[in-house]
């Protein structure tokens, strides 16, 4: 089974990048971009901005699709993940729904953390993170 979802790339005008750190598997404990799975019938961009409210408290404006991967999930699901470039429109942020936490990082802190399997490559290969 294929399960469709959204993510944003956040970046403030600090040039740092919002991260949740995920409070349930699959992933929990670790970082990743917020966002979560798109409902039958919904528009990415309305997913987008429902999820970024729900995880973060933060109004954003969808903006181009950066790239799209896909992660195994248990029981043979697939999460198939459409990353979108987004920008806060308003709201300060505050983990909500199954964020445990949620903070902006400097691209160069994001080496030291815990990112959730994949993040830090895809980041790189959609230039937001510079090539090693």
């Amino acid at each position: 089974m294929r399960v469709r979802c959204v993510g944003a790339i956040v970046i403030d005008g600090a040039g740092r990048l919002l991260l949740v750190r995920r409070g349930r598997p699959p992933g929990e404990g670790l970082w990743s971009l917020p966002g979560g799975r798109v409902e039958p019938g919904e528009p990415d961009t309305v997913a987008l901005r429902r999820e970024l409210l729900e995880e973060t408290g933060l109004v954003i404006t969808a903006g181009p699709l950066a790239g799209t991967v896909e992660r195994p999930g248990p029981g043979g699901v697939v999460y198939e993940i459409h990353d979108y470039f987004a920008t806060a429109a308003g709201g300060t942020p505050v983990a909500g729904d199954d964020a445990a936490d949620v903070g902006w990082f400097a691209l160069d802190e994001l080496a030291g953390l815990p990112l959730t399997s994949g993040l830090a490559d895809a980041l790189t290969t959609w230039r937001v993170l510079p090539a090693p």
